[in-house]
């Protein structure tokens, strides 16, 4: 599948066909990747995009139009080929559009572009998704970067904390919530910060979090206007990367079993509408 690159005086990137995923981001003055090598031994991916689902389904089926489908974890975006739309010298446009194979399994037309900007040492993701029928299209859509890490590091968030986790249990939401307490804003990643899955935290008003050596220098940090966002590592000593999620989604709760339409933190897109957001990475 083909790679499509961009570089300026500071970064280079790497955007693969196959999922529109970026799959390198280098800072060129030290020659540092930051983006995990997709190694199965810990996890097989680098940065795909979450569509027209994120997370798991209950019982891996939704409902819509008086119908059930199954559906995967996270949809079915990042398994599919894109198509380059548009190239410049500093951005990168991919398109995936609905056909008769993903109306099978999500009854809704839609157009995916997914984009790639680079200025200085900032790569900016950005998202669209268009509704060219004349109903509403309900859908979710996410990020799940993944970021190399040296085996000490801290997570640094624009807020005080303590940051409020939503209780992930076999992929679903559970009842509970866990607090985990920031020391001056500070999380730090041990070998079992993530036995329980991934931190889930939703309406935190969190914009910024930083990847940081144990003094606290930050060498990494996603800015980001999503409403929620996931923190997710595989469980275990010496996992090499951390993943930093903006969400505009998230998995089923275990109780439910309304419509699509019904999930929490979906969205809804108006017939001829256009949806747009966006994240940014920083190579410090």
């Amino acid at each position: 599948m083909a790679r499509h690159k961009l570089e300026n005086e500071l970064i280079a990137i790497e955007v693969e066909e196959h999922g529109a995923e970026l799959k390198s981001l280098v800072r060129k003055n030290t020659g540092k990747e930051y983006m995990w090598k997709a190694d199965p031994k810990f996890w097989g991916r680098t940065s795909p995009v979450l569509f027209p689902f994120v997370g798991a389904v209950k019982e891996k089926q939704f409902r819509t139009k008086g119908q059930t489908y199954t559906m995967g974890q996270h949809g079915f975006a990042r398994d599919m080929d894109f198509t380059l739309d548009s190239k410049t010298e500093d951005t990168l446009w991919f398109v995936l559009q609905s056909n008769e194979e993903t109306m099978e399994k999500y009854p809704y037309a839609f157009t995916l572009r997914i984009g790639y900007h680079i200025e200085g040492n900032k790569l900016e993701v950005l998202w669209q998704v268009e509704n060219p029928s004349e109903e509403e299209l309900p859908f979710s859509i996410g990020g799940h970067p993944a970021f190399n890490r040296p085996k000490n590091c801290k997570i640094r968030f624009d807020v005080a904390g303590p940051l409020t986790s939503t209780t992930i249990v076999d992929g679903l939401v559970g009842n509970g919530t866990v607090d985990y307490e920031l020391k001056d804003s500070y999380l730090t990643v041990t070998d079992h910060l993530f036995d329980a899955d991934a931190l889930v935290i939703e309406n935190q008003n969190v914009h910024e979090v930083s990847l940081c050596d144990m003094e606290g220098n930050p060498y990494l940090t996603v800015t980001m206007d999503a409403p929620l966002f996931g923190i997710w590592s595989p469980a275990g000593p010496d996992v090499p990367f951390v993943c930093v999620e903006p969400w505009y989604g998230r998995c089923d709760s275990a109780d439910f079993t309304g419509d699509l339409k019904d999930r929490e933190w979906g969205n809804l897109i108006a017939p001829g509408g256009i949806w747009k957001a966006r994240y940014t990475v920083e190579a410090v």
